[in-house]
């Protein structure tokens, strides 16, 4: 599928039990997570539970399309769980993206290469990837032109593009409300069909069904019930 939405709260723990069957988590332990408490330990924590949903439907999509060596591009990678868990998973050639000045503390230093850099005007060269993942990243500060006109840059004909992001079939008001101190935005129907339609001009479309229908909002952030949309676009030119 192209365009997907998380249906309800039993999809995130039935994807978390796969991820883990998969040995491709990395959230911590309860235990670590005690240790982190009293000072024990340090370092980034990764991931979210409610996210394991987008990790496993990206983490399926490129396990059917993507070769083990082919070039892998996270962008907004800190603490994001999606690099890690293809690095578990086998994947060797793998670069994350973000302005955090913090990224150095991201694990696998040896095996990842981080890049301290906006994602929307990157060093990276033309065609230099394979596919670009983003959990949760476009929905703040959302500026499509810039975000669609990079992805194409540097994605090689025949990659993909392959993003989640808050989103609800009727519009939801989020004005005011910042994270990171950028303005938030959940995606609508409308919009996710609109960006996609700014897509095709950038090279980039849908390469199977669109559906867009929600069913429950087992997420709530900001004062917003809503879910998650996972999208896939496809350079082809």
């Amino acid at each position: 599928m192209t365009m997907e939405v998380l249906k309800n709260e039993t999809q995130i723990a039935t994807s978390r039990q796969a991820i883990i069957k998969k040995g491709a988590s990395a959230l911590e332990s309860p235990f670590r997570s005690l240790l982190r408490r009293y000072g024990f330990v340090r370092g980034v924590v990764l991931g979210d539970y409610v996210k394991s949903w987008d990790v496993l439907e990206t983490l399926n999509f490129i396990e059917q399309h993507i070769q083990k060596n082919e070039p892998i591009l996270d962008i907004g990678c800190y603490a994001s769980e999606i690099i890690v868990s293809l690095h578990k998973s086998g994947y060797t050639n793998l670069t994350g993206a973000d302005l955090n000045s913090e990224l150095k503390q991201m694990p696998f230093q040896n095996a990842i290469r981080y890049e301290t850099t906006n994602f929307m005007q990157t060093p990276f060269a033309d065609a230099s990837f394979k596919a670009i993942t983003s959990i949760s990243v476009i929905e703040h500060g959302f500026d499509g032109q810039a975000l669609l006109e990079e992805i194409s840059r540097l994605l090689q004909p025949g990659g993909y593009f392959i993003a989640s992001f808050d989103y609800w079939p009727e519009k939801i008001d989020t004005t005011g409300t910042k994270f990171f101190g950028m303005d938030w935005k959940i995606f609508s129907k409308q919009e996710v069909a609109d960006f996609i339609k700014q897509a095709s001009g950038y090279s980039l479309v849908p390469v199977g069904e669109l559906h867009y229908e929600g069913q429950e909002t087992p997420i709530e952030c900001g004062g917003k019930k809503y879910t998650f949309g996972w999208l896939v676009l496809k350079k082809i030119a």
